[in-house]
């Protein structure tokens, strides 16, 4: 089962991992169970999205350095029934090898339904780390010029490490600023920009960063809680239609 989802970006504030919770969350609705991985050591922050900032004691670091079991360093989410968070260090400096954490997603991931990782943005070595064990790859991107460019590294990267189911998420999406702003013809020269394939159109909404910020992630806030539905079910397999509110 390719179960293992890496979610990645190639710059910074494209709404990566406001995109792995709500997925995640999209996910355990479809009677999924998701542990879902932050990979951005020395910068995490799925624990403060998902009002679990007090309740972490271990992270990934202190379970392959045996100061916890696998088991003690994943968390039960508060708001939602099947979902689960595996922190990241705190100190950059305890960033783990891409082997050792392969072995450590090899060693969790048949306890779930999904795994999903959170990618810190860039394709440094936090990002071939997270990467290693991914079965398939989200590349998340707003669309414009730089975010773009950004998508296309993360994709060649990815083919490098040996990942070749990759779809494409286009965030904060705004159709009157997008025809504005004039950077693309339409959304088809987004895609082919990138060459990856679209797998969800996800619409502005400040609602979401608020939310967000308060740790609250899994009530329905927004109106494109339906487009990450449609996202979940894709992924899964069903052949539904793109989802777009807005």
């Amino acid at each position: 089962m390719n179960n293992v989802i890496v979610v990645a970006s190639g710059k910074g504030g494209t709404g990566k991992s406001t995109v792995c919770i709500c997925l995640s969350v999209a996910l355990e609705k479809q009677g999924k169970k998701i542990l879902l991985i932050d990979c951005d050591c020395g910068m995490r922050g799925l624990d403060i999205m998902l009002d679990m900032e007090q309740d972490i004691l271990f992270d990934a670091s202190d379970a392959v350095c045996g100061n916890c079991s696998f088991e003690e360093a994943i968390y039960k989410s508060r708001n939602n029934e099947n979902l689960y968070l595996m922190a990241a260090p705190f100190d950059a400096e305890n960033e783990l090898s891409p082997t050792v954490f392969k072995q450590l997603v090899e060693s969790v991931k048949d306890r779930f339904d999904y795994v999903i990782i959170d990618s810190p943005a860039g394709i440094g070595s936090g990002f071939v780390t997270a990467a290693t064990p991914a079965d398939r790859a989200l590349v998340v991107c707003n669309a414009e010029p730089t975010s773009v460019r950004g998508a296309v590294k993360v994709r060649q990267n990815l083919e490098k490490i040996g990942v070749k189911n990759i779809r494409l998420v286009i965030n904060r999406f705004e159709r009157k600023m997008f025809a504005q702003l004039g950077f693309y013809k339409d959304l088809d020269d987004v895609i082919d920009a990138t060459e990856i394939q679209l797998i969800a159109l996800v619409p502005f909404d400040i609602r979401i960063s608020v939310i967000m910020q308060r740790g609250v992630a899994g009530l329905n806030w927004s109106a494109a809680i339906n487009v990450f539905d449609c996202l979940a079910r894709r992924l899964c397999g069903e052949n539904v239609p793109l989802a777009f509110m807005g």
